[in-house]
């Protein structure tokens, strides 16, 4: 089985709302056919690619990549952690509602992840009950930074600690709007502020005893972790030299690293041998980040050119890791 878990979509439902202007989401639809696109007030844009809204341009996607299953993701700008209570509330049930739509369509090929209401913990944990329970999800997709909180701040360690306790996979993806400052020529926001962004949250995770405190979560990072698996030793030298870094965490970082499992798109073959002889083939999956522009179109070239690997290496990253996480064994 090769399974993508990091494919995003955007529920035609979230879509209208914003045409039909049903939720105040501070965004438009530009264009019309394929020039359509998303306009946020707060500067961020993107295509409306068919991929994101049709179950069948997802389906021939994944046949053209020789994919057999896909893990649904809403794309980062639904999150919507900017809203009030009420208004996140609603944004998050009907994008959650159109995923499990999505994935009633083709249930052999497609899986479900939701996304939650992070900035009111309790509408959080509210959410993520109802999607265990009435949708089956086993994974739900969170930002790197809830706005300008971190993710280790201690009123998100109950919603936390709910995924932990019902098993649910927690996908990290860098999330903010607009161009970062210092970041805004180049596409640097991208290319260099979505792998910093994961850098920051994992160090700040590991030093802060986050991960100390739910042993058992399981925590996903999109882009191969960023920074961090080739920087690790930097921040292992950093926990034995400086005070500030073990203040609250006696654990070392490498051991804590080991907790993480890591999608496969960064694009370099090397990468993923190195990351599967750093954290083990069985925190490795496969990914694409379809259908954004910085996704990877053809993942199984890049993971057949990964050297080294051993063929169960290889079928632990193509599928195996993904069955495990979502709790399911079609072999």
């Amino acid at each position: 089985m090769n399974i993508d878990f990091h494919s995003h979509v955007i529920p035609q439902s979230f879509v209208d709302a914003i045409e039909n202007k049903t939720l105040a989401l501070m965004a438009r639809v530009e264009g019309s056919g394929a020039e359509r696109k998303v306009v946020h007030e707060q500067g961020y844009v993107y295509p409306l690619f068919s991929e994101f809204t049709d179950v069948s341009a997802k389906l021939a996607a994944m046949d053209r990549k020789g994919l057999d299953i896909s893990v649904l993701s809403p794309a980062p700008p639904t999150f919507t952690y900017w809203a009030e209570e009420e208004l996140a509330s609603a944004v998050t049930r009907l994008v959650n509602d159109g995923v499990a739509e999505m994935v009633a369509e083709r249930p052999d090929r497609l899986r479900g992840m939701g996304i939650l209401p992070m900035q009111h913990p309790d509408a959080a944990i509210a959410e993520l009950e109802r999607i265990v329970s009435v949708h089956g999800f086993r994974a739900v997709e969170i930002g790197t930074r809830i706005e300008d909180t971190k993710l280790s701040d201690p009123r998100f360690r109950p919603v936390l600690r709910r995924a932990q306790e019902l098993g649910v996979f927690v996908m990290t993806h860098p999330y903010y709007i607009g161009n970062k400052s210092g970041l805004e020529d180049y596409y640097l926001t991208n290319l260099v502020g979505n792998p910093l962004e994961t850098a920051l949250m994992v160090a700040d995770l590991m030093f802060s005893g986050t991960l100390d405190d739910l042993p058992e979560l399981k925590l996903g990072l999109a882009h191969g972790g960023g920074y961090v698996p080739y920087q690790i030793g930097r921040l292992v030298r950093g926990h034995e030299m400086r005070g500030e870094t073990h203040a609250v965490s006696k654990t070392s970082p490498m051991e804590l690293l080991r907790r993480f499992y890591f999608d496969t798109v960064v694009f370099e073959p090397r990468s993923i041998s190195f990351l599967a002889e750093l954290v083990g083939a069985d925190k490795v999956f496969l990914g694409t980040d379809a259908p954004f522009d910085m996704g990877d179109e053809e993942p199984l070239k890049t993971i057949n050119a990964a050297p080294g690997l051993s063929d169960a290496q290889r079928r632990s990253i193509c599928g195996g890791t993904a069955l495990a996480l979502l709790g399911e064994d079609l072999a």
